[in-house]
């Protein structure tokens, strides 16, 4: 069973059911359930024309439901438009999907959340990760979207800066290797550039250019992850970084700053810089001031924890980071390494250990399990 056709092909057949008059959250029941007819059905039998089986099985469901439903009843006569036999129309909805799940009609991390599980293909849990909030809390989020916009007729899009967010959470999934969406994301944000003037637009094509250029490198032909300072950086794209450098300029030469734009510059600044240790950890602490003053987010303040501490030193990075609340993502990993810096082994290797059993995913844990046993054997010498 091909997973990876089937998550192609989701949000097409979602924008022909949305097209033809479902609902959105009845649309996605039909989809949901057509996908897993096809997981069952399709290893012995294949279709010819795997959109157009989907798009014929979710619609007898969406109908099927509609029936079911005395409520509705009025839908009865979508029964004559059932689409025809044959393959289904090559249209790319994907991008108009992530605009009608902007609905005005929810907060903007509603919308997010619904349109990463509907359309973006990820689980309640990973988007529970990207929020830093409980998964049941994230579960019950997705449930109150998709009753705020159960029968609601999408004509009404949403605005770019949600979109621009979902877009964002996408990619950073697909670029953790958890969900390989990375590709569809820039994929996507070309068009909306294409389509939009939009300075933050362009902010973020650029962000996402600047970090896919170096993914080969940020893992071992193991998996085991390498930090930014160990990467090869020969083998960095050069052409996706110039790519991303000068869209970017662009964007900041139009005096409109956004956070993707202060984001894509800090980017910039590590992609310039030959080596690790010659970076500019100095403008780089100040593009996460810049970041930390529009956004306010601790995960910015973490993170500029750490440029302090290479740019003034590990201490002064340790007093940045005791500013913020312990229980962060990472914030263990983060004191683990200013630590280290800072000479004190014993006290890295408990921090490292500790952050290993934290750890979001099995890449990561190993990761800082290995530190922790580096330290170790250090101290024992």
């Amino acid at each position: 069973m091909n997973e990876a056709l089937l998550r192609s092909l989701t949000p097409s057949v979602l924008g022909i059911l949305v097209r033809r008059g479902a609902d959105f959250a009845a649309a996605e029941d039909a989809v949901q359930d057509a996908l897993v007819e096809a997981v069952r059905v399709w290893p012995a039998d294949p279709p010819r024309d795997p959109k157009g089986w989907l798009v014929t099985v979710a619609w007898r469901r969406f109908l099927d439901a509609t029936r079911a439903d005395a409520a509705r009843r009025r839908r009865e006569d979508l029964v004559d438009e059932e689409p025809a036999p044959g393959p289904a129309p090559a249209v790319d909805d994907t991008l108009q999907l992530y605009f009608l799940c902007a609905h005005p009609s929810l907060t903007p991390s509603s919308a997010v959340a619904l349109t990463l599980r509907a359309v973006g293909g990820l689980t309640t849990r990973q988007i529970a990760q990207a929020y830093l909030v409980p998964e049941a809390t994230m579960a019950q989020r997705i449930s109150r979207a998709k009753r705020t916009v159960s029968g609601v007729r999408f004509d009404q899009p949403g605005d770019v800066a949600t979109v621009l967010r979902v877009l964002y959470l996408v990619f950073n999934e697909g670029y953790s290797g958890d969900v390989d969406l990375a590709a569809e994301a820039i994929r996507l944000t070309r068009q909306l550039a294409a389509a939009i003037d939009h300075p933050e637009v362009a902010g973020l094509l650029a962000l996402m250019l600047l970090h896919h250029a170096r993914r080969a490198t940020r893992t071992a032909p193991d998996g085991s992850l390498v930090p930014l300072a160990e990467q090869d950086r020969s083998r960095w794209d050069t052409t996706s970084i110039a790519e991303g450098v000068e869209i970017l300029q662009a964007a900041l030469a139009r005096d409109r700053l956004g956070e993707f734009q202060a984001q894509a510059a800090i980017a910039a600044l590590h992609a310039d810089a030959p080596t690790a240790e010659e970076t500019d950890w100095v403008q780089i602490v100040e593009w996460y001031d810049e970041l930390a003053r529009m956004t306010d987010s601790p995960i910015v303040r973490l993170n500029r924890a750490v440029a302090v501490g290479e740019a003034d030193g590990p201490r002064a990075g340790l007093a940045a980071l005791a500013a913020l609340d312990d229980s962060l993502p990472r914030h263990t990993a983060v004191a683990a390494y200013l630590h280290e810096r800072d000479g004190d082994l014993a006290t890295a290797a408990r921090l490292y250990a500790e952050a290993a059993q934290k750890a979001p995913n099995l890449a990561e844990r190993d990761h800082l399990t290995r530190q922790a046993a580096r330290l170790n054997a250090r101290r024992c010498r």
